[in-house]
């Protein structure tokens, strides 16, 4: 299934733009499903019909969903805490009833992230278009299965649960309880369905649109976007340049925000492949609306992105990792080899990636940015690496 992941500034038609994008692929005739996690109904106000908490099909081969995370958000904590039952009587604690649980804030991300993975795990739709907030919070949406799955890790290694049988004997030598074992069997399944999440971000046919508004402010935006993107590995197949203006206009105001955008649109040009919509002079409102603009369609074989390790050992005795980060800036970057982890930090953005395993039996040697591009080289550990005759 093919994901496009929409987002953008703030206020410049995000969701406008998604309801277009699905709109044009289901009158292709591609089984589409448009999702949003919008705790308001901002996305039936564009298409005119309401959205809910169920699937609902909106026009041929169109379907909506806006999932309720406050039904959600009640069955997980209530399913929580039976099988915390034990600890809780333990602890003396009250049980909440699930009539006086309101959502955590976060709780409309995790919904969506759920949703996202049983729609492209349901075998249902052939696109899938997600309407997600904008860019910050949307990096940090895209980012929670990787760093949940992380700390997972850390807090609950999987290995150790081989040692079960010792669990009891080990409490006693440690002196201290050791982790029951419902813990590990729930980590094992966050584990999982999170690995299902993370595994529609990173799939190859998934890719991020770009919607801002020509200017200064849409510039500054679209630059550090692509960057922190880039930083979490994921394409962007299209800038839409959303509300342009008429460039010829008797009035002088609009005259000038116009020559504005068009400056701001040329300089897009020179790097990003640019769709333009135009502004109806209104906002759209309904099918026959959103049809009439011109929004890109879906490329079927997006070009995935790729960190490459190159093979330089012969010539200069390295191992070279490639990691494409256009727009970073050398002062904003900061590299820290943790164990087989690489913590990489461009600006506000950071990521801690693994290391192939290639590179684990490497010490850093250097690095580089060049071409927006950052260039890493190890070289290879003599106590670890293989050894040849």
């Amino acid at each position: 299934m093919r994901t496009i992941l929409i987002t953008g500034q703030g206020g410049t038609g995000r969701t406008t733009v998604a309801a277009a994008t699905a709109l044009k692929a289901a009158r292709e005739g591609t089984r589409t499903l448009l999702l949003t996690a919008d705790r308001t109904d901002t996305l039936g106000a564009v298409l005119g019909v309401p959205t809910g908490a169920e699937p609902t099909d909106t026009a041929p081969h169109l379907t909506t969903w806006r999932p309720d995370a406050n039904a959600r958000f009640r069955e997980d904590l209530t399913a929580f805490q039976d099988r915390a039952t034990t600890a809780l009587d333990l602890l003396g604690a009250a049980r909440l009833d699930a009539e006086e649980l309101t959502p955590l804030p976060g709780a409309e991300e995790l919904a969506l992230l759920r949703a996202l993975r049983d729609a492209a795990t349901s075998e249902t739709y052939d696109l899938l278009v997600v309407d997600l907030p904008p860019t910050p919070q949307a990096l940090a949406l895209l980012a929670l299965p990787e760093e949940l799955r992380r700390y997972l890790r850390r807090l609950l290694p999987p290995e150790r649960q081989a040692a079960r049988a010792l669990r009891p004997v080990l409490g006693r030598l440690a002196g201290v309880p050791m982790p029951a074992e419902w813990l590990y069997e729930t980590a094992a399944r966050w584990d999982i369905e999170l690995a299902a999440v993370a595994a529609v971000v990173e799939d190859r046919a998934t890719t991020v649109r770009l919607v801002a508004e020509p200017g200064p402010a849409g510039t500054d935006a679209v630059h550090a976007a692509t960057t922190a993107l880039a930083l979490h590995g994921l394409r962007v197949d299209a800038l839409v340049a959303n509300r342009v203006l008429p460039a010829a206009s008797a009035d002088a105001w609009l005259g000038a925000l116009a020559a504005q955008q068009r400056k701001a649109l040329d300089e897009w040009q020179e790097t990003y492949t640019v769709h333009e919509v135009p502004h109806l002079g209104r906002d759209p409102r309904g099918t026959d609306d959103l049809g009439a603009l011109p929004v890109p369609g879906v490329n079927r074989a997006p070009v995935p992105v790729e960190w490459p390790v190159l093979d330089h050992l012969a010539d200069d005795g390295v191992l070279v990792w490639h990691i494409p980060l256009p727009g970073a800036i050398r002062e904003e970057l900061d590299l820290i080899r943790r164990g087989d982890e690489l913590v990489v930090t461009v600006g506000q953005f950071r990521r801690i990636v693994p290391l192939p395993s290639a590179l684990r039996r490497c010490t850093v040697a250097g690095a580089a940015l060049r071409e927006g591009e950052l260039r890493v080289r190890f070289a290879p550990d003599p106590d670890l690496w293989p050894r040849t005759r």
